[in-house]
């Protein structure tokens, strides 16, 4: 009996071993193969599953939305300059991207749930560009996220519940489909540049 015991716990600690290694390989595998496209080395976990409400009002989990390359942005519609401009060079890259045969989505994802309704972000997004998702959910849904793709953001005036604006921090995420999180970019990099970065991870 302590011989199938033995032989048993030795099966369990091979299938371990063995796990263990191909992820690790998988792993390297995945930095090795971007190395050339990320700017500099990302470090820890970013990004990671979620579940939000679209523009349509529908509840939605990030394996719905991200079944291609996305860009991932936080904002606020109500943001009086830099969450349209990023959100529109965004879109711009996009378009660019679509020109020479590559197809991205882009995603909002708001900080101000109170003020950014589905209907709101709809009429944003549908402005922005026809593919380009928004998402919205409660503060707390809002704060998982932002924790995920450790981005900062602070609502100021709180004593003016109309006017209010929100501090935060200014990336776009690219999410590729079963991969996941795989660089960040800068919001001094025009469309062109944004689509020259995209493109090099999905060719």
């Amino acid at each position: 009996m302590r011989k199938v015991y033995t032989l048993i716990a030795l099966i369990c600690l091979a299938v371990f071993l063995i796990s263990t290694t191909v992820y690790i390989l998988i792993s390297r595998n995945s930095e090795s193969r971007y190395a050339n496209c990320r700017g500099g080395q990302v470090a820890g976990n970013i990004g990671g599953s979620f579940s939000l409400i679209n523009q349509d009002g529908i509840t939605v989990s990030d394996k719905d939305i991200i079944n291609e390359p996305s860009l991932i942005y936080f904002g606020y519609t109500f943001c009086p300059d830099i969450c349209p401009l990023d959100s529109f060079r965004n879109a711009e890259a996009v378009t660019i991207l679509e020109e020479s045969g590559y197809s991205v989505t882009p995603i909002f994802i708001t900080f101000d749930p109170e003020r950014d309704t589905a209907q709101v972000l709809k009429q944003f997004t549908s402005y922005m560009h026809p593919k380009m998702i928004g998402l919205t959910g409660s503060i707390d849904q809002i704060k998982n996220v932002a924790k995920k793709y450790r981005v900062y953001f602070k609502k100021q005036n709180n004593e003016d519940l109309e006017n209010y604006v929100v501090d935060h921090t200014a990336f776009t995420y690219l999410v590729l489909p079963e991969i996941g999180f795989v660089d960040f970019f800068r919001r001094d990099l025009t469309a062109k540049q944004l689509a020259d970065k995209v493109s090099c991870f999905m060719s």
